[in-house]
């Protein structure tokens, strides 16, 4: 490493301190991590004027320990930053050290109630359904059988939201949809989300992002934008999107790079295009992105009912999988992988939203709360409303928050496993789709009594592949 270079946060990633708790945290696009004090006092420092030998210096003084005890933690804890490309190593600019040193700043907003045991760090803004693609995957309920109700919030309506969720501990704010774009209101609730403080998500097919609406977007204070592609060849791609999109995507890519606004790529991976995994990733080099996403699809919404055109076979899931692992080690520092198992091809449920009703808040189009986006699939479930209640009673005092949150709910073999505090059970709204009822345990898990029922339909749709069931708008 040259000793002249100067680590500093890359441009995805901030760095602030949690009003409920008082500790430090670093924001990225949908993630954050929760810092000691050592990696606090660490990556304050990392301002990109000051080279690491002035760093452990500081850090020697502020520890009250020699240079030599710190120096490979400190070496250590910054390249885990750096493969997770949340830091980057640059020429610092002139100037003294004294006018270098970063000031006591970064500090998020106090919220106006005090942290819960159960504290969200997320807000899903579902802001419409409206979507000019047509995707058979899309998680977004089958309009037939789940119609959403009510008109869409209005735009002061989810401003009131999102100052609810700041006051809840939010930090995260994701804007998704159906399409976001679709919202001419986007850039004011963007704005608002910013002026709280909260990192801010564009969750987008990129239909509707003009140059001239990005730079918008930027200057009210987006952070991070997530584009998705259906496939790496525009004929395919398109099949998929069920419309012409793909050019469209290319050149939207090219506008947020332009901008320097950090780009996720996200690639719903089934047995279309899983089979184009290592263009996918070649793909997404190109377009200079700081993240990719390939998540295998979950069977959910539209998605559930496309399952004998989607469902990719075993086979095609393990191969996948290695070649994305040889991704992750190849582009490691310069752009992280994350690739997502799909819970039919695997014997251990993923905990979802990291368990019930404890860290993710999701608000559809005409205001209904949800602990995780597809939990209208649970028929029992009362969802309340943020046009009749307040986020803080929903979020503490509801049924819908605490039907499965926590452990006391579960039954065998859940209630006895050792892992009941890792996976909370697993998808309860997966458990409502393959054995319909969401109180038993997860069919993905290979302990459950009901696993049976996702093996029978892992075999059903295999045997006769399925035709294309575009998602429609309501």
């Amino acid at each position: 490493m040259n000793e002249r270079l100067a680590p500093r946060l890359a441009s995805r990633a901030k760095l602030r301190k949690d009003p409920a708790t008082g500790g430090w945290v670093l924001l990225f696009p949908e993630g954050l991590m929760k810092l000691n004090e050592s990696a606090a006092a660490i990556l304050r420092l990392c301002n990109g004027q000051i080279p690491l030998p002035w760093i452990l210096e500081k850090l020697s003084q502020n520890f009250k320990t020699p240079v030599v005890n710190i120096e490979k933690d400190v070496r250590e804890a910054l390249d885990q930053f750096l493969s997770k490309g949340l830091v980057e190593w640059v020429e610092p600019s002139h100037g003294s050290l004294d006018n270098n040193w970063p000031q006591e700043s970064g500090s998020l907003p106090s919220p106006s109630s005090s942290p819960q045991t159960y504290r969200p760090l997320g807000l899903l803004a579902e802001l419409t359904y409206r979507c000019p693609l047509h995707c058979p995957y899309c998680s977004n309920p089958v309009w037939e059988q789940a119609s959403p109700q009510g008109s869409e919030l209005t735009t002061e309506k989810w401003k009131e939201v999102l100052s609810q969720a700041r006051d809840l501990g939010v930090l995260h704010a994701l804007f998704s949809g159906g399409e976001p774009l679709q919202r001419m209101d986007l850039e004011e609730l963007v704005a608002h989300a910013h002026k709280l403080g909260l990192y801010t998500n564009l969750i987008t097919s990129g239909l509707g992002l003009s140059a001239k609406r990005a730079a918008a977007l930027k200057e009210a204070g987006l952070d991070s934008v997530q584009l998705s592609f259906q496939a790496d060849e525009e004929k395919l791609a398109d099949e998929i999107a069920g419309t012409k999109a793909h050019a469209k995507k290319l050149e939207v890519a090219g506008i947020i790079r332009s901008l320097e606004l950090p780009l996720t790529v996200n690639i719903v991976l089934h047995r279309s295009n899983i089979d184009r995994l290592e263009t996918l990733i070649a793909l997404t080099e190109e377009l200079g992105a700081h993240r990719l996403e390939l998540a295998n699809t979950q069977y959910y919404g539209w998605a559930f009912r496309n399952r004998a055109k989607l469902l990719p076979t075993r086979e095609q899931v393990m191969a996948a999988s290695k070649i994305a692992d040889k991704a992750k080690a190849r582009l490691k520092g310069k752009m992280e992988i994350l690739y997502v198992i799909p819970d039919y091809f695997y014997d251990r449920p993923k905990p979802c939203m990291n368990g019930w009703g404890r860290r993710y808040i999701t608000v559809n189009p005409s205001g209904q709360v949800l602990p995780c986006p597809t939990a209208y699939s649970i028929k029992s479930l009362k969802l309340e409303n943020v046009k009749d209640k307040a986020l803080d009673w929903i979020w503490n005092d509801s049924d819908s928050f605490n039907r499965f949150r926590g452990t006391e709910w579960m039954p065998e073999p859940c209630a006895s496993c050792d892992l009941k505090e890792v996976d909370f059970g697993g998808c309860r709204c997966q458990a409502e789709l393959l054995a319909g009822d969401p109180t038993v345990t997860d069919p993905a898990c290979g302990l459950s009594p009901f696993r049976s029922k996702l093996e029978e339909a892992l075999a059903e749709v295999l045997a006769v592949p399925g035709t294309w069931d575009y998602r429609q708008n309501p």
